[in-house]
């Protein structure tokens, strides 16, 4: 998966600006596979901030996802904090683990127990909110996202991934394992087949489930775009809705790309003609996360004494 320098021309902040600000942090809990932990705080951080993780794309660090993705200036003016991890070198190519067992299982391990640590130090630090983590990411960053949520839902309030896999498609005996059956799109299970990895993966979990957005390039040659419809299979059963949408909207956020509502926890979005180097729109991902809220009235999960229903 190999990151494009059409990318480059959707940043909204230079290094120059943020550099001195991005922070590194070395020790922040369990981390069995070494991932590296990067945040940004803003300089006027509200009381109970929320928080934004920001896994990169396979060949990409941290640092790229702080340059070219606007989430530390759009934290300074929303008042969230932004935590971008860096996968282990001893990565193939720099990608997330999204195929061990260790990964796909709740605080099994893997790469995402070290995001995951990351998390619930800066909540403890930083006295976030708990109820409103959230996680967005790109071809690699967006298989983590999935995998985040399958395995975390405990965890995180939504995800917005741009074009992934369905959580557990690369699973596979190793850390960081490639899954040509599955990037090719020939990995084809009925919805309630994909929900088992998902429930398996923290099979106890009774609770609420985090909202997800998935989005996806029609011209996509590196992750194909039956990942979408499969994606969409998985999803619908986990949320126990019909695969049939609920809502069709043509022609957003671009021309030529389409969103599908399905209930209102899950949305996924066509983009038509789009390869996998798919532009992420700030502003789709902030409001399907409510981040430019501020307030008791903001979406979160479900606070203690407060209503909600059990997937």
């Amino acid at each position: 998966m190999l990151y494009s320098a059409f990318v480059l021309l959707l940043a909204t902040v230079t290094s120059a600006q943020l550099t001195s600000k991005l922070t590194q942090i070395t020790d922040f809990g369990p981390n069995p596979r070494n991932v590296s932990m990067y945040i940004y705080v803003p300089a006027n951080l509200p009381p109970n901030p929320p928080i934004l993780v920001s896994p990169h794309w396979c060949h990409g660090t941290a640092r790229q996802v702080f340059d070219y993705r606007p989430w530390a200036s759009l934290g300074d003016k929303y008042g969230f904090i932004t935590i971008y991890p860096d996968a282990p070198t001893t990565n193939t190519d720099q990608c997330w683990d999204v195929s061990s067992k260790a990964s796909l299982t709740h605080n099994g391990g893997g790469d995402a127990l070290g995001i995951v640590s990351m998390v619930r130090w800066t909540l403890e630090k930083y006295h976030a909110d708990k109820d409103r983590v959230f996680v967005t990411g790109t071809s690699s960053g967006a298989m983590m996202t999935g995998t985040l949520l399958g395995s975390y839902p405990d965890v995180f309030a939504a995800g917005s991934a741009w074009a992934g896999v369905p959580f557990g498609c690369f699973a596979g005996n190793g850390y960081d394992v490639w899954s040509d059956d599955c990037a090719t799109g020939k990995i084809i299970r009925t919805g309630a087949q994909w929900a088992a990895l998902v429930h398996n993966a923290y099979p106890s979990y009774q609770g609420w489930r985090p909202k997800f957005q998935t989005l996806h390039g029609t011209a996509d040659k590196v992750l194909y775009a039956q990942n979408f419809r499969e994606q969409i299979k998985q999803w619908t059963s986990v949320f126990g809705v019909s695969e049939k949408p609920t809502q069709i909207t043509k022609n957003t956020p671009f021309t030529g790309w389409t969103r599908f509502r399905y209930g209102d926890k899950f949305e996924a979005y066509e983009a038509g003609s789009v390869t996998h180097d798919i532009p992420t729109d700030a502003d789709t991902v902030m409001d399907f996360f409510d981040l430019k809220c501020s307030g008791p009235s903001c979406f979160s999960r479900p606070r203690s004494g407060e209503g909600g229903y059990y997937l």
